[in-house]
């Protein structure tokens, strides 16, 4: 796929949805929630048959959904797992999603794959390798893809360039779209000491096709206080206030809450949504 600069990535989609886990999947089937869309992630659903890809043929039928995946390890030096990829594309050709998402890491060295999403230098050499790969997977699922900014607890010392500008680079250079996930902005941007208001004003605002929400963890360390994206929790009242702060300098994103263990009732979940949902049409309101 050539490089392009995008003209804005345009989403079939529009409003707040949930993600949709294996604990509340009668929940969703019973109770069809007013939701807009709902994200699973791509590799729980990679097997031939069983009861997820049940249930993801039966919501499909009543919401949009957008796959979320892990395991491209776009960063990583190892050629790009095809196995995994034609995995990929077959569930995206049944599914039809409104978007396809990975993120701004790596995870796999050697053919091993780690249980984490690891930071990579941000440097041109990288930046034109990732370039390549995203290039790549592109062409082969016949579709843009999203990449998400991860959260950091560290920063590699031979890193020149700031994530932010180095994803969009990325969305410039390749037409990819970027998911702007706002909890991982505030925790990497506390982390590090940093004005997460600065990530958000670097975004290009035509190329965020989507926007997540989740909770963090605070953690006493011998170093101080480490904010961890874990998805257990409800939607702290900074972050909040930073997505309130992203819609006004972006505009309206459809917008994603995640929440992936410690799984709360499913009320739980629309409730957050519909929080988000406000803060959307407050903006629109303002906008009008």
């Amino acid at each position: 796929m050539a490089s392009r600069r995008p003209q804005g990535f345009s989403s079939p989609v529009t409003g707040v949805g949930i993600g949709l886990r294996a604990p509340h999947y009668r929940d969703v089937l019973v109770e069809r929630p007013d939701v807009a869309f709902l994200e699973v992630h791509s590799e729980n659903y990679f097997g031939a048959g069983g009861l997820p890809l049940a249930v993801l043929d039966r919501v499909r039928g009543d919401y949009p959904v957008s796959l979320h995946g892990v395991g491209l390890s776009l960063g990583a030096t190892d050629p790009i797992d095809v196995r995994h990829l034609g995995k990929l594309r077959a569930l995206a050709d049944r599914v039809q999603p409104v978007f396809v998402s990975d993120h701004l890491s790596w995870s796999s060295v050697d053919g091993r794959y780690l249980n984490d999403l690891l930071p990579l230098p941000y440097t041109e050499e990288s930046l034109a390798h990732f370039c390549r790969r995203v290039d790549a997977v592109q062409s082969a699922l016949g579709r843009p893809i999203l990449i998400e900014n991860p959260s950091t607890y560290l920063e590699l010392a031979a890193s020149g360039i700031p994530e932010a500008e180095f994803l969009a680079e990325v969305a410039l250079r390749t037409g990819s779209g970027i998911l702007l996930d706002v909890n991982n902005v505030y925790v990497s941007a506390t982390n590090h000491g940093r004005d997460a208001r600065r990530y958000i004003d670097a975004m290009p605002a035509h190329a965020v096709g989507e926007i997540h929400l989740a909770g963090f963890t605070r953690r006493e360390t011998d170093a101080g206080v480490v904010l961890v994206d874990t998805h257990d929790h409800l939607v702290a009242d900074d972050v909040w206030a930073l997505y309130a702060y992203a819609l006004r300098r972006i505009g309206p994103v459809p917008t994603l809450v995640e929440w992936d263990s410690d799984l709360p009732p499913l009320a739980t979940l629309v409730a957050e949504a519909k929080s988000a949902e406000r803060l959307l049409e407050d903006r629109d309101a303002r906008a009008a």
